[in-house]
C-alpha cells in the first residue's frame, strides 16, 4: 500500500546525506512532525508518512509486519532508501518492523517511548472502543467537535489530536480508518513473534520519556537481543507524547543522532 507523505528537503536539493523518515503514532498523522521536519530540512530530506487507516493514507487490515511493508513500498517509491527512520509509539514499533524486516533499507533507528513488546496503547484502546460508538451530527464545526468529542475522551490535549481527525461540516464524518483501528487493536497493542536470530545491527536509539511507563527494565533483554547496539536515554520530565511535550530538546537529541550515524 503506497501511503500518503508530506516531504520537505533543502533549497540548494543537496540530498547526499541520508532521508530522515518520521512515522507517528495511533491516531497521529505525518503533519504532527511538522516542526521537525521544518528544522532537519535545511540540510537534509524530510519526509513524514501517513500510516495507513491515518491521515490521507488508504484504510485496510493492521499488523505491523503489514504497515511496515508499506513503509517500505512507499519510500522505495519515492527513491528514499536506505533511510534513517524515526517512528513514536505505534509508528516506533512499525519502524522497528521494518529495521527487522529489511535491515539494509534502515540506515539508522530512532525509537520513541515504545518498546519491541506487548504493551502500550491499552488507553488508546479504549478510547477507539468509545470513539466508535459516537454518531455524528448533521453538521459539526470545528468549535462543537470538542464537546462531542467529550463523553469518549476525558483529555483535552487528546481531543484536540482527534479533532485533527474528523472532516468537519455537512455530513461529518472519520477521516481515520476507525473501523479497522479498533479491530486491529490487539495487534496494535501487541509484538508479533519473531523468527530464532531475527535482528538489526545498525545504529539504534531508544528515547523515552522520564515519566512513561512504556519502557520498562523488563524489556531491556529483548531489545538487546533484537538490537544488539541500541542505547537509551530518557527526557527527564516527559510523558509519552516526548516530542509534544519537549520538542526542543527532542529535537536535540535526534540531531545529536544524526550527526553521529551520518
Amino acid at each position: 500500500m503506497l501511503l500518503d507523505v508530506i516531504e520537505r528537503g533543502p533549497e540548494d536539493g543537496n540530498n547526499t546525506l541520508p532521508p530522515v523518515v518520521f512515522l507517528h503514532g495511533l491516531f497521529g498523522r505525518a503533519r504532527n512532525f511538522g516542526f521537525f521536519q521544518r528544522r532537519l530540512a535545511t540540510t537534509r530530506r524530510i519526509l513524514a508518512l501517513d500510516l495507513r487507516n491515518h491521515g490521507s493514507s488508504p484504510h485496510g487490515p493492521m499488523d505491523y509486519p503489514t504497515m511496515a511493508a508499506d513503509v517500505h513500498e512507499t519510500l522505495a517509491a519515492h527513491d528514499a532508501l536506505p533511510a534513517t527512520v524515526i517512528g513514536h509509539s505505534m509508528g516506533g514499533k512499525v519502524a522497528m518492523m521494518l529495521a527487522l524486516q529489511a535491515p539494509a533499507c534502515v540506515h539508522a533507528l530512532l525509537v520513541a517511548d515504545i518498546a519491541p513488546a506487548p504493551g502500550g496503547h491499552a488507553h488508546s484502546g479504549a478510547i477507539a472502543q468509545a470513539l466508535a460508538g459516537l454518531h455524528f451530527p448533521p453538521t459539526l464545526t470545528l468549535s462543537e467537535a470538542d464537546a462531542w468529542l467529550a463523553p469518549a475522551i476525558a483529555e483535552k490535549p487528546v481531543r484536540d489530536m482527534m479533532k485533527q481527525n474528523i472532516v468537519l461540516g455537512t455530513s461529518p464524518h472519520w477521516q481515520i480508518g476507525l473501523k479497522q483501528i479498533v479491530a486491529g487493536m490487539t495487534q496494535v497493542v501487541g509484538w508479533p513473534a519473531l523468527p530464532p536470530g531475527t535482528q538489526y545491527g545498525g545504529p539504534v536509539l531508544f528515547v523515552a520519556g522520564g515519566a512513561s511507563p512504556y519502557v520498562q527494565p523488563r524489556d531491556y533483554p529483548l531489545m538487546r537481543q533484537l538490537f544488539p547496539h541500541y542505547r537509551l536515554v530518557r527526557l527527564k520530565g516527559a510523558g509519552h507524547w516526548l516530542h509534544a511535550e519537549q520538542p526542543w530538546e527532542f529535537l536535540r537529541v535526534v540531531e545529536e543522532f544524526l550527526s553521529v550515524t551520518g
